[in-house]
């Protein structure tokens, strides 16, 4: 991918992100952290609330952690490729991930975790290690899924001879057991093994997720298996391993298995390089396949709104847990009316957002 065409799109990507930000109501997640929440995510909302106000002061912290983790991660690219051009590919591809939109565009948790995972690596990697303490005790207080990555930590300190990571992740680990830290563990065998799929599928597009899981397996049995590889890996066989008996939130899970758009395009390029020409040309028309779908996925992120008013039944579009009680808002002051009688659950923290509260007899 030449320099030119990267930043053509990047400017529209910001763009885009601005505008999705500055004009999607508020979620039922973000109303209920904004009106119940005392972690860094409700903080972090309270504040943008103050210096800014409207949707877009809601998510203004979040959109920053978003565009330093595309930058961590175009650095993270450079080390891995030796052609400019890969690293702006891998770049551009995990720019359009829906998971990567949607986590930049609304306040939540996940892009934090992703700014300082994609440091982390990024340290470790060049060897900068003085910091790294820093960033797992971050983590360890600002998510409590960080389990994942200190496992992971964990693992690949063992197999690859670095004490003093395995003895720092072993001891974050010892202090989730002790505080019953962690990722709720229960339940019994129920059905949601391959609704985890279609969540994954949301996050990275459908093609490209089956991708990454080619790509996870292909490297688990021949591939050079770094640290990267180590926490998406984990990740991935977590979430499918709780989800025989639990549902799973794939937040909790998202960060950590998304960075591994790096290895992705390593193998890709790995698989096609090593052929003649005439023998890549399948490689290249499966590349462009799956990019289409990704293209459009993001698509479908970035012009939801415009979708949501113009189809038949907005009942039935994937927003309207958003748009729903803001149209009732609007349309309840219209009337003159400041209170609504009949909304239960996240749907009250929606309608305070928007100055309507619940009638009173």
């Amino acid at each position: 991918m030449k320099k030119k065409h990267f930043f053509y799109a990047l400017i529209f990507y910001v763009f885009a992100i601005f505008y999705l930000a500055s004009t999607t109501p508020i979620s039922p997640h973000e109303a209920y952290i904004f009106y119940n929440g005392s972690d860094i995510v409700s903080t972090l909302m309270h504040w943008g609330d103050t210096f800014i106000g409207g949707f877009l002061g809601l998510r203004i912290f979040f959109i920053f952690f978003g565009f330093l983790s595309l930058i961590l991660f175009y650095k993270l690219s450079r080390q891995y490729f030796i052609r400019a051009g890969d690293a702006y590919l891998s770049t551009m591809i995990f720019m359009l991930l829906p998971g990567i939109i949607t986590a930049i565009s609304l306040a939540n948790i996940a892009i934090i975790v992703l700014a300082v995972v994609l440091l982390f690596v990024l340290l470790y990697e060049n060897e900068q290690r003085i910091f790294l303490p820093f960033l797992m005790l971050a983590l360890f207080f600002i998510h409590e899924s960080s389990i994942i990555f200190f496992v992971a930590l964990l693992l690949y300190g063992v197999i690859h001879k670095d004490k003093k990571l395995a003895i720092g992740s072993l001891a974050f680990l010892l202090a989730f057991i002790y505080l019953a830290k962690g990722i709720d563990i229960g339940g019994r065998p129920s059905g949601h093994f391959i609704e985890i799929f279609g969540l994954y599928a949301t996050v990275f597009s459908p093609l490209l997720f089956l991708y990454f899981f080619y790509a996870m397996y292909r490297i688990l049995l021949r591939g050079k298996k770094n640290l990267l590889w180590y926490i998406s890996f984990t990740a991935l066989a977590f979430s499918l391993l709780l989800s025989l008996r639990q549902r799973v939130y794939i937040t909790d899970f998202a960060p950590y298995v998304m960075i591994s758009v790096v290895l992705m395009l390593d193998t890709l390029n790995h698989s096609v390089r090593v052929r003649l020409p005439e023998f890549q040309k399948q490689y290249k028309r499966g590349f462009y396949v799956v990019m289409s779908f990704l293209i459009l996925s993001a698509s479908l992120i970035i012009f939801h709104r415009v979708l949501y008013y113009v189809i038949d039944n907005p009942s039935k579009h994937f927003a309207k847990r958003i748009y729903e009680p803001y149209m009732l808002a609007e349309s309840l002051k219209s009337k003159g009316l400041t209170c609504c009688e009949g909304a239960t659950g996240r749907e009250l923290y929606q309608l305070q957002y928007y100055n309507i509260l619940p009638c009173t007899k």
